[in-house]
């Protein structure tokens, strides 16, 4: 396994890469300071994970976790951070991060954080899971609404589509249907996730929770 790490603090990047080497076989690690080295060296390390502070100098955590979205599509990211507000969860999700860690988390939940993250799953931390006191069912589960769960499969896919930015047109074509059909959809859907139809709120609902849309959990 080949592993990115990014944190300006060198006694946490010496910490985290000591924890990483000891717990897993056969781990290869760059440690970095900022997210500009990060993007500047992944094409040449091809790194299967990539653990990214948010607050770091020149190109913070979330900055970088977008970039790598757009330029290494597939690319695992988590997020490290001090933060515990599930906005700042949310927002991590939205620039395509895996997975999201507490700074004050246990070994042994980072551990099973970054095994999480390998196996195809979203991990996030324990505070969010804490909440509902549901540690062994999908955390991102209990964070869908009943207005989300209360659309058909068709609607589902209208949705996500939205949140790839695909046009009306677009998503027609997609879908084999007219356009006036993806806009009634449109319509069914700012009503049952009580939206005004008329402005942008559709669109804003989806850039708040892509991170829930990108869940296996809505397939």
């Amino acid at each position: 396994m080949k592993v990115i790490l990014a944190d300006d603090h060198p006694i946490f990047r010496s910490g985290l890469t000591f924890l990483l080497e000891s717990s897993f076989d056969h781990v290869e690690i760059q440690a970095y300071e900022n997210g500009l080295q990060v993007l500047e060296n992944i094409p040449v390390f091809n790194p299967d994970i990539v653990l990214l502070d948010i607050d770091m100098p020149v190109k913070n955590g979330l900055e970088t976790c977008s970039a790598i979205q757009h330029q290494h599509p597939g690319l695992a990211v988590i997020i490290l951070s001090i933060h515990k507000t599930t906005d700042i969860v949310k927002l991590a999700f939205y620039n395509g991060a895996k997975g999201y860690l507490i700074k004050d988390n246990t070994s042994e939940e980072i551990v099973e954080c970054i095994n999480w993250v390998r196996d195809g799953k979203t991990y996030l931390p324990l505070v969010l899971r804490d909440l509902h006191n549901k540690r062994q069912i999908d955390p991102l589960m209990e964070l869908i609404t009943d207005e989300i769960k209360s659309l058909t499969p068709t609607e589902l896919k209208v949705l996500k589509l939205v949140s790839k930015k695909y046009s009306s047109k677009e998503i027609a074509d997609l879908l084999f249907v007219s356009p006036k059909s993806v806009e009634n959809y449109r319509s069914r859907i700012c009503k049952k996730l009580n939206l005004d139809a008329r402005n942008n709120s559709l669109l804003l609902w989806v850039m708040e929770n892509k991170f829930l849309l990108d869940s296996d959990q809505l397939l």
